[in-house]
């Protein structure tokens, strides 16, 4: 008795009968799974099929060839074929400050990996646009989403950040759907396996220069030593993530209603209704609340102000609103400014701190270790220590730097296996502009030992606290003989 061929699980309550549907189509194996799965079921569900591939303009010979591929293959399967080349490389050079290399190979892998997701969503809106299609259905798979996960993870993700891969990515244009994140590369390959069905490799895939790839091949199956659930584990943390963030944004929207003022108070009672003088929390109404829904309350202000704080810059405001000062005032480096009032801590859209150099305030702050170096300006204090029986016991104190970060300046990322450009971590964590331009770092004789927002490999010699403060008149830096703070790092 023949057996029937396998099948793949499809999320079919992401389509609708009747539905226009691009398949974004590389050659891989998930693309090519994920086409075919749809054609054999396309009357089914009543599907009108296309196929969309994007030529990066990378990987030379190897990426005609995948073009060659999908078209031949969606001409095989009877689908209208949607094909566009960008220029990734170039895209990727006009980043602020980075250099104009004659090729690609030397950008930073985690700029091209960025830029070439952010050219393929912007095609995918374009077809959208400018084609009768109702959406395009991409090849994310369960192991995708895990590792999307745990990537976001490393990087010190907030909740939505764990959420992961979206089954449904909602667009102005249209939807971007994800029909296969319940199922595995394994099963997957069976299936194409099955009906001697080939596809193509992406040699970089294997190049440990990308993250993912790290995560992929050399984290994931380490960690899965100590747990071989760990992959479905992770899938789950971000349903889990997705449904309470669901949750979350309507509880706030109602709790907001009541302790976020628009606006700023006017001569004869009332508000001025625009955001563009920022708006206001009401204190006390504010720490009424608990922990949680206060850094939710804030997060959600900020946003509406078009700013999306990190945990630092958050904790920073609530020390604000908790133990600030009629009249205090703090600058965070994406530009939101607060403001500590009798009743309210009121926030605004303001000069980037790249802007300080036209103040007062200093952007370069010195200190000798041991000692505590506040520094206003980035809006952090430092308790610098040396740990028992270090390098420098007995030698000339040395200085710590804090400063901007300049071009050439690199870093040894924990759990990286070698020197990073500083240029490249940011372009990683997606900091442009002028944010980008005041990005602090922490130096001792010609090292960077702290990075704001990365987490580094830890001196042998030096212990490091860095903790938020809110904005004040310089200080003067004290000897750590003084200063009975817990130096531990």
């Amino acid at each position: 008795m023949r057996s029937s061929p396998p099948t793949l699980a499809l999320d079919t309550s992401l389509l609708k009968p009747g539905m226009r549907l691009a398949v974004g189509l590389s050659g891989g194996a998930d693309s090519v799974a994920l086409l075919c799965a749809l054609v054999d079921r396309s009357r089914e569900l009543g599907l009108v099929l296309h196929a969309a591939h994007l030529h990066h303009g990378l990987r030379g010979e190897e990426a005609d060839a995948d073009l060659t591929f999908s078209r031949e293959l969606a001409s095989n399967l009877g689908i209208p074929f949607h094909e566009a080349r960008v220029d990734t490389a170039a895209e990727a050079r006009r980043t602020p400050m980075a250099p104009a290399p004659t090729d690609h190979s030397d950008l930073p892998a985690d700029s091209i990996e960025g830029t070439a997701r952010r050219l393929r969503y912007a095609w995918f809106r374009q077809l959208l646009r400018d084609t009768p299609l109702d959406a395009v259905a991409t090849a994310h798979t369960l192991d995708d989403q895990a590792e999307t996960v745990l990537a976001k993870f490393l990087r010190g993700a907030w909740t939505e950040g764990l959420s992961g891969i979206h089954p449904v990515l909602a667009l102005s244009e249209g939807p971007i759907v994800r029909p296969l994140l319940a199922t595995t590369r394994k099963e997957i390959e069976a299936f194409l396996h099955a009906r001697n069905q080939p596809w193509r490799e992406d040699s970089t895939n294997r190049h440990l220069t990308f993250t993912r790839n790290r995560i992929r091949h050399e984290l994931l199956p380490l960690l899965e030593n100590w747990n071989p659930q760990l992959r479905g584990h992770l899938v789950q943390m971000a349903q889990l993530a997705r449904d309470e963030e669901s949750w979350w944004q309507s509880e706030i929207a109602r709790i907001a209603s009541s302790i976020i003022l628009r606006g700023r108070p006017v001569r004869g009672g009332g508000r001025a209704s625009t955001t563009a003088e920022g708006l206001a929390l009401d204190i006390t109404r504010l720490l009424a609340e608990p922990d949680a829904i206060q850094r939710r309350i804030l997060r959600h202000a900020a946003s509406l102000l078009q700013f999306s704080p990190s945990f630092e810059a958050t904790e920073a405001l609530r020390t604000l609103a908790l133990t600030g000062r009629a009249g205090q005032k703090l600058e965070l480096a994406q530009g939101l400014r607060a403001e500590r009032t009798h009743r309210e801590l009121r926030l605004a859209p303001g000069p980037s701190s790249v802007d300080k150099a036209a103040t007062s305030e200093p952007t370069r702050y010195e200190c000798v270790v041991p000692g505590v170096l506040d520094a206003p300006s980035f809006g952090y204090r430092f308790r610098l220590d040396f740990h028992p029986a270090s390098s420098y016991s007995g030698k000339i104190p040395p200085t710590a730097v804090l400063r901007c970060w300049k071009p050439g300046d690199r870093v040894n990322l924990r759990y990286s296996s070698g020197p990073r450009k500083i240029k490249e971590v940011l372009e990683r964590m997606k900091v442009t502009g002028q944010d980008r331009a005041a990005w602090p770092v922490l130096e001792v004789d010609g090292r960077i030992l702290w990075m704001r927002g990365a987490e580094l490999d830890p001196d042998p010699a030096i212990r490091i606290t860095a903790e938020p403060i809110p904005a004040q008149r310089p200080v003067h830096n004290v000897n750590a003989s003084s200063a009975s703070a817990d130096l531990s790092r």
